[in-house]
């Protein structure tokens, strides 16, 4: 039976293996798929995410749950031989081991692409995960909480100063988001007002959202003037250590929140460890039908798709000619992928992608959106629903469907969740501080310098007696040594140099 090795389970790798349990006759093929994560991510609920409006959990599916007939295994693909038809995983418990397979899937993504910029390392936080949504929120909760018993001054304004880097759709959903909810955490902390709170998104180009037109892109701005969040257009970001913010334009500032979506790369794990043809940027040389190599040479066996990725986009729209790494392309790359892998198994021949893009729908805030399909901008509370509408229903499964649904309505009535769970990054915290431990050994007892050195004699003094017959004299020691403990005060003084020779006179008996 053909093995088929899927490396990667977010949108392309679970629906690709989704849908070849739909395409494969039973026997007719073996799928596995390989993911440290044993889940999918939603990418574009995170800043919904973010401003409490879904339960995390609701933005993920499963990959156990969902995929029966498929073998999952929660590990890292480390390298990919096609030449031998072999991939090395690495699990977080054990050896690595080899993984013979007839046909890869190489699937595994993209993460948050960063410069060398002094702090981003160790202060900033990208959005491609559930974690580093739900820390975002967190630290929002934190540091409102903090903040309502500061007075006004630089620690306070600190606090309350948050900062996005990027305009893409991405960062602009987030930042929005993020506006949106701390302007409905007002009312829970009356110590702080609108004002005292700063939003600041940083953008190189421009402009915002290259995915609409200019005009909708200038009614974002706008609208999000308006909500007090300030935009730098045509400015880098230059420098975060320890939290002192510095853009190309000389403004200073300090934040404790700094989220960085500006742009992402092809999981540099699996294309930096693999002999599959990499291009410039870091991608996967992959053909119009989703199969690795050239228009004029594909590799048996090998095949790719979603961020990780280089596929030719036929309709003209693309970047260079290649299809954005966006969920779009992702999920309809996965689909295609199975019906053409079942294909090539079956001796037929596999079909190109093509897809033109219809539109692009973003939330900017609770009852706010922006909708571009062409020339048509629909804006406000219509483009709101239908962004909740689009993304509710491409939504995989049924059940996680109902699950965003059901929250959204409960949410309706309920307001968004509030609560803040920042203890989940040291669990342990509340146990170690109560745990009952062991008593330290209590220490030993002072005692007088002339008891030790009289014991010292003594000892001296026993074991040569232990060996002789004669025991009397070690009987006298003991004595002398508990009359040397009474406090000195209540002894004759005249008396010392006495009791000083006859132990001398003692212990040389002894010795003879």
């Amino acid at each position: 039976m053909p093995k088929i090795l899927v490396v990667g389970g977010g949108y392309a790798g679970f629906y690709t293996a989704w849908k070849l349990e739909k395409h494969l006759r039973a026997g007719e093929a073996e799928v596995t798929v390989v993911d440290p994560r044993p889940y999918m991510t939603y990418q574009p609920f995170l800043p919904e995410i973010v401003a409490g409006s879904i339960e995390p959990r609701h933005a993920i599916v499963p990959l156990r749950r969902h995929l029966k007939r498929t073998e999952v295994i929660t590990a890292k693909v480390t390298y990919i031989d096609h030449a031998a038809k072999k991939a090395t995983i690495t699990p977080d418990v054990g050896e690595p081991y080899d993984f013979e397979y007839d046909h890869v899937v190489v699937t595994g993504g993209a993460v948050s692409r960063t410069f060398p910029i002094p702090g981003l390392a160790d202060q900033g936080i990208g959005l491609k995960t559930v974690e580093e949504a739900v820390a975002i929120r967190d630290s929002m909760l934190d540091n409102f909480a903090k903040a309502s018993h500061l007075p006004p001054g630089p620690e306070r304004d600190r606090l309350l100063t948050f900062v996005v880097v990027g305009g893409g759709f991405a960062g602009i959903e987030v930042f929005a988001e993020m506006r949106s909810f701390a302007s409905a955490l007002l009312k829970f902390y009356p110590q702080i007002e609108f004002d005292d709170v700063s939003f600041h998104l940083v953008e190189a180009m421009g402009r915002i959202m290259p995915e609409v037109s200019l005009e909708t892109s200038h009614w974002v701005l706008k609208d999000l003037a308006k909500r007090g969040a300030l935009v730098h257009l045509d400015t880098q970001f230059a420098s975060c250590v320890d939290g002192n913010i510095e853009l190309s334009t000389g403004e200073k500032f300090e934040s404790d929140v700094i989220v960085w979506t500006a742009g992402v790369m092809a999981t540099p794990q699996i294309v930096r460890h693999t002999d599959l043809p990499i291009e410039e940027r870091g991608r996967v040389v992959t053909r119009a039908d989703l199969r690795v190599g050239t228009d004029d040479e594909p590799i048996e066996g090998a095949w790719a798709a979603g961020d990780v990725s280089r596929v030719p986009d036929l309709t003209g729209g693309g970047v260079g000619g290649y299809c954005v790494p966006n969920a779009q392309h992702a999920v309809r790359q996965g689909k295609l992928l199975a019906k053409n892998l079942v294909a090539v198994l079956r001796g037929e021949q596999p079909k190109d992608y093509i897809h033109k893009n219809l539109g692009a729908v973003a939330g900017l805030g609770l009852g706010t959106g922006v909708f571009q399909s062409g020339k048509i901008a629909i804006k406000g509370f219509p483009a709101w629903v239908m962004h909740r509408g689009y993304h509710g229903l491409a939504m995989p499964t049924w059940e996680r469907k109902f699950r965003v649904f059901w929250g959204w309505w409960n949410n309706f009535f309920l307001g968004r969740d509030i609560a803040s769970l920042s203890a989940l990054q040291h669990p342990r915290a509340a146990f170690e501080e109560f745990a009952a431990r062991p008593k330290p050994p209590a220490p030993a007892e002072d005692k007088p310098e002339n008891s030790s050195d009289e014991k010292a004699v003594e000892k001296k003094a026993d074991k040569p007696v232990t060996k002789s017959a004669d025991k009397a004299p070690a009987k006298k020691a003991p004595a002398k040594s508990t009359a040397a403990k009474k406090p000195a005060a209540k002894k004759p003084a005249a008396k010392k140099p006495a009791a000083s020779k006859e132990a001398e006179k003692d212990s040389a008996d002894n010795v003879a």
